[in-house]
C-alpha cells in the first residue's frame, strides 16, 4: 500500500527536455498528488519547464545544472532518465541533497549500486534504479524467470533503435539476472561450436546468450526464447510509446517515499 498524505510530493526532473524527460514532466503536472519543483536541461535555457509538456506558467524555470536545480527547491524525489555517463553522479548528488532518486538510466555497476544504497541508508531515504518501468516488461521478466525453471535452454533477443548507447540493454541484463537466480549455469550449444564471425553467438551470460539488435524504426522490444525437446516457448514484450512507462514511474515516485535504502529493479516495489 502507498501511504496517503495530504502533502504533495515535490518532484525534480533531470533531462527534462529529452524524450523521456518530457513525458515525466507531463505526468507530474497532470497528477494532483505531485508537484513539479525543479527541472534540469543544460541546453534548453531558462524557460518555463511546462513548455516541455505543452503547458505554461508552472512557475518552474529550467536549470542548467542539477546543483542549481536542487539548491533551495526542497525536492522530495528526483527522476532521472539521462545517459549512463551522467546518471551515477546525478544519483549521488541527489542523495547528498536528501532527495530520493528514481533512476531509469542503466549502466550502473554492482559496486556503484552498493555504494548508493549505503548512502541512501545513511540519509534515511529511499531510492530506486530500474532498468525498465513498464509493467508489461516487468511481467515478461517474471514469467521468463519462472519458465527457466522448467526450460533451462534459453536465449534473449532485445531490439532497440540505432541510437541506443548501451548493449545489451539494461532490461535484458536484468532479465538474465532474474533467470540466473533460479537456473543453474548451463553452457548451451555444441561444445565444439566455432564462431566464424566473432560475436555471432551474442554476449555470454551464465551459460546462455543475449543478442542486441540496433535498427532505425525500432523502439523497444525483447523476446526470451526457450527450447526443449520438440517445442519452443517465446515470451515477448513490445513497447510502442514512452508514455507506457509513466504509470510505473508514477508508482515509483510515490513508493520511494515509504522506505529507506536503494532498490534495484521495479519488480521489488510492485504490489
Amino acid at each position: 500500500m502507498i501511504s496517503v498524505s495530504t502533502e504533495k510530493i515535490r518532484v525534480a526532473v533531470t533531462g527534462a527536455g529529452g524524450r523521456m524527460g518530457r513525458e515525466v514532466v507531463k505526468m507530474v503536472l497532470e497528477d494532483e498528488a505531485l508537484q513539479l519543483v525543479a527541472a534540469v536541461d543544460p541546453s534548453a535555457g531558462p524557460i518555463d519547464a511546462g513548455l516541455f509538456a505543452g503547458k505554461t506558467n508552472t512557475g518552474v524555470t529550467v536549470s542548467a545544472t542539477l546543483d542549481e536545480a536542487l539548491n533551495g527547491a526542497e525536492a522530495d524525489v528526483l527522476v532521472d532518465f539521462t545517459v549512463p555517463a551522467a546518471a551515477y553522479s546525478n544519483t549521488k548528488s541527489s542523495i547528498m541533497y536528501g532527495v530520493r532518486p528514481v533512476i531509469g538510466t542503466t549502466g550502473f555497476t554492482p559496486e556503484q549500486i552498493e555504494e548508493l544504497d549505503e548512502l541512501c541508508q545513511d540519509k534515511g531515504i529511499g531510492g530506486l534504479i530500474a532498468p525498465n518501468f513498464s509493467i508489461g516488461a516487468i511481467l515478461m521478466m517474471k514469467f521468463a524467470a519462472e519458465a527457466s525453471k522448467y526450460l533451462p535452454h534459453v536465449e534473449i533477443i532485445e531490439y532497440h533503435g540505432d541510437q541506443k548507447l548501451d548493449a545489451p540493454s539494461g532490461t535484458s541484463i536484468k532479465t538474465a539476472e532474474l533467470i540466473s537466480q533460479v537456473r543453474q549455469e548451463l553452457r548451451q550449444g555444441n561444445p565444439k561450436e566455432e564462431e566464424v564471425i566473432e560475436g555471432a553467438r551474442g554476449g555470454y551470460y551464465n551459460g546462455f546468450r543475449i543478442h542486441s539488435v540496433r535498427l532505425p524504426g525500432v523502439f523497444a522490444q525483447q523476446e526470451v526464447v526457450f527450447g526443449g525437446y520438440g517445442q519452443t516457448l517465446k515470451i515477448r514484450h513490445d513497447s510502442y510509446d514512452r508514455a507506457g512507462y509513466m504509470p510505473g514511474v508514477n508508482v515509483a515516485v510515490k513508493k520511494v517515499m515509504t522506505y529507506s535504502g536503494l532498490i534495484y529493479g521495479f519488480e521489488h516495489i510492485m504490489d
